[in-house]
């Protein structure tokens, strides 16, 4: 279950009457309590198809505190950003070498076509360009690492 998908649970509790919530598959259980008006949640897996989010624990129901309610309005803001995805399998590259600089880095404005990184699969060294406008803000992936299908790269702030 990905981050989005636990917001819109989240929300979804918050807007109906339910006080409890849970969801349990083979890979992931997830128990969703509401006291008051703060929705609880507690993560208990044993092998997570997808990292669990910041704000969720394997520790026993407690209420949400403060720093777990700042990290809930971050994943709201996180919403809006747009996910570049890896259209391949291969090794993700940030620089054509060791010695150039990075395609794209946090900061950087990029618009379509820009050439964002490189993902080397068998042998050959493929140009992944952007297909969106917007600003860098985060680069989920290190350098000379493999990614997957379809695995985000980077996370856009469109403009």
């Amino acid at each position: 279950m990905e981050t989005k998908e636990i917001q819109k649970l989240i929300d979804f509790i918050a807007q109906s009457g339910l006080d409890e919530v849970n969801i349990e598959t083979a890979d992931l259980k997830i128990k969703v309590k509401r006291y008051g008006s703060a929705p609880v949640i507690t993560n208990s897996s044993a092998t997570p198809a997808t990292p669990a989010p910041s704000f969720a624990t394997s520790a026993p129901t407690t209420p949400v505190t403060q720093t777990a309610a700042s990290e809930l309005m971050v994943s709201n803001a996180a919403q809006s950003l747009i996910t570049i995805k890896s259209p391949m399998i291969g090794t993700f590259y940030r620089a054509s070498s060791p010695e150039t600089p990075s395609f794209a880095s946090v900061g950087d404005e990029i618009k379509p076509g820009k050439v964002v990184c490189v993902i080397e699969a068998m042998k050959l060294f493929n140009e992944i360009e952007s297909e969106i406008s917007g600003k860098i803000v985060k680069v989920l992936v290190e350098n000379a690492t493999p990614v997957e299908f379809d695995q985000p790269l980077f996370l856009v702030e469109p403009v």
